[in-house]
């Protein structure tokens, strides 16, 4: 089955400052700050790779304006990199409405063979790196009364998988940060809520992941097919947006694999 035809924008976010972590390239974080960018957002984009970053900042700013595009490079291992990002969100625009913690590091390997170097890195970039940025945005957004988180998870975080026992365990913490972060932040007007895609093909899952695999986990899918990193970046504008007004501490699966 094909994917369907591409959504387009409705000014959903119109006039709002996201900052997309994760984002340059054709994964879902590049996805998602391209549909912010057709809904009507500022953004402002971080990725660890700063070529790549650059190059993705340049296309945006032709095509969107360079007004409502910046990047700065940010490793979300590291604290002043995180609080950097968000700082030039502000300083760029007066504010931040939204953050999109898309950052995350997978892999394979068997539990019996995984070094604690392998499990450390997962965790590190995807869970601890999604405390780091929920952290400097709630601080940022208590101060501001109001703004929204939505974070990158994973249905490996329900859902067993041979290899895969860091980045579950780490997809499966996204999903209690989540949880009782959107608790606390409540408080103060901040929505948190999380996304969990099951198969979304990009260059770098092809790089780690076997053509067996992936046409395994093909096949698992009920549409035959696997999502488009814009799909997935669809149900992000929604969380991101006043249609979710009454949505905190969910994880939405984004899947068609069946029950």
């Amino acid at each position: 089955m094909n994917p369907p035809p591409y959504v387009p924008g409705h000014d959903l976010l119109k006039g709002r400052t996201a900052v997309v972590t994760a984002a340059a390239g054709a994964g879902i974080g590049g996805a998602t700050a391209r549909r912010f960018l057709e809904e009507g957002a500022r953004i402002v984009i971080g990725d660890a790779h700063a070529r790549r970053l650059t190059e993705s900042v340049a296309a945006l700013a032709a095509e969107f304006g360079a007004d409502r595009v910046a990047g700065l490079p940010c490793d979300v291992t590291d604290e002043a990199q995180v609080e950097a990002l968000l700082a030039l969100a502000e300083e760029r625009h007066g504010r931040l409405d939204i953050v999109v913690n898309n950052a995350g590091l997978g892999g394979t390997a068997h539990l019996v063979e995984m070094t604690d170097a392998q499990w450390d890195k997962v965790i590190d970039v995807t869970l601890n790196g999604t405390f780091r940025c929920t952290r400097a945005a709630l601080r940022r957004m208590r101060t501001a009364g109001g703004g929204v988180i939505v974070n990158n998870a994973s249905v490996i975080g329900w859902r067993a998988q041979r290899g895969q026992a860091h980045y579950a365990a780490a997809k499966a913490g996204v999903m209690a940060l989540t949880r009782c972060a959107a608790l606390e932040a409540a408080d103060y007007g901040v929505r948190i809520n999380a996304v969990a895609p099951s198969l979304a093909m990009h260059p770098h899952l092809v790089k780690v992941t076997t053509p067996e695999l992936l046409a395994e986990l093909t096949e698992k899918e009920a549409f035959g097919r696997y999502a488009e990193p814009w799909e997935v970046a669809n149900v992000i504008v929604f969380l991101a947006g006043d249609y979710a007004s009454y949505m905190t501490g969910e994880t939405v699966s984004v899947s068609s694999q069946h029950a």
